[in-house]
């Protein structure tokens, strides 16, 4: 259960119901009364050492932007939700490009104009459409502070079309269990080998939590996708993702494995991610590795196509053993 340190929040936020509930849940915790979300000085002047300690602290606000973004992988539109950031701390994660802005979670309390505008956007479409609402932040996470994906998925439910769908590194899964989601739910759960969870993904639950957690969505019904993702390619790699593969095809159920889809992500690393992991986590691996890492654009770094193809095909080669009749929907 996360106990935030401070609570950071926009005046706005006592208009909506669920304003009004969290300041109530954390009435004995401190809190900072800020302008706007997106800009809160004090954060920003914060060291690069004091990245985990920030993450302690809980920002509320109110969601101002809403824009639909396309999208052409596991769904038709990135779509603006309930939360952005995480409590969790892992060492590659996107977020962190503007850290000062991203590191810690920022709730926002106007879920019903966010969940009428994907109903909408639904009801008027020509073709079933699919909304991804967890590319920011980790909804199975933020349910334990806000119980928002239960409520999302209540009021989800009755649409005429439509699909959810959201990625999540958390194995908290039981208040959704028993919810009537009318298979219109579709539930990612990424997924590393031991070793990267326990030095790379600070904050997130163990692998074996993982993986029970997909048998007991799977058992409620819910359209299940795991992400081997991001593949980060340590000095072991063979090794590790060879056992991580073996191990899901040993212990994820028959239900599970008939119809569950894959999506397989090479890490992208950062400029921004060295500085910050270098001072915030001072003690743990380095994810760069020149030797095996080229440059991109705007300072981030992936790995060199050659290596990269090795992985890929390996990979392949691993899935099409352990998970011959699955579908893998992307390699990127």
């Amino acid at each position: 259960m996360f106990n935030p340190k401070a609570i950071y929040y926009e005046k706005e936020i006592l208009n909506y119901e669920l304003g009004k509930e969290l300041m109530d849940k954390y009435k004995e915790v401190a809190k900072i009364e800020i302008e706007n979300h997106n800009n809160i000085e004090e954060m920003r002047k914060k060291s690069n050492k004091e990245f985990a300690n920030m993450k302690r602290n809980l920002i509320i606000g109110v969601r101002k932007t809403h824009k639909f973004v396309e999208n052409h992988k596991t769904s038709d539109y990135l779509v603006p939700y309930t939360s952005s950031g995480c409590t969790a701390a892992c060492m590659y994660c996107y977020l962190v490009c503007n850290y000062n802005k991203c590191a810690y979670l920022r709730l926002f309390v106007n879920r019903e104009k966010m969940l009428d505008k994907i109903i909408k956007t639904s009801e008027k479409s020509d073709k079933e459409l699919t909304f991804e609402i967890g590319s920011n932040s980790d909804l199975i996470l933020e349910n334990t502070i806000t119980n928002n994906l239960v409520w999302t998925i209540e009021n989800f439910k009755n649409t005429n079309k439509g699909k959810l769908t959201f990625p999540t590194k958390f194995d908290m899964v039981d208040p959704i269990l028993p919810l009537d989601h009318q298979g219109k739910v579709i539930i990612r759960v990424s997924v590393n080998p031991e070793e990267i969870i326990n030095k790379v993904e600070f904050g997130t639950s163990r692998l074996k939590g993982r993986i029970e957690a997909i048998n007991k969505l799977k058992e409620a019904g819910y359209k299940i996708g795991i992400l081997i993702a991001p593949v980060i390619l340590l000095e072991n790699w063979k090794e590790l993702y060879h056992k991580l593969i073996k191990r899901l095809s040993e212990e994820l159920t028959e239900k599970v494995k008939k119809d569950v889809f894959f999506e397989i992500i090479f890490m992208t690393y950062s400029f921004v991610h060295t500085k910050i992991n270098e001072e915030a986590f001072p003690n743990a691996i380095s994810l760069y590795d020149k030797e095996m890492m080229t440059g991109r654009e705007k300072g981030k770094y992936g790995y060199k196509s050659e290596l990269r193809s090795e992985a890929e095909i390996y990979l392949r080669e691993q899935m099409n053993k352990y998970f011959p009749n699955n579908i893998i929907e992307y390699i990127v």
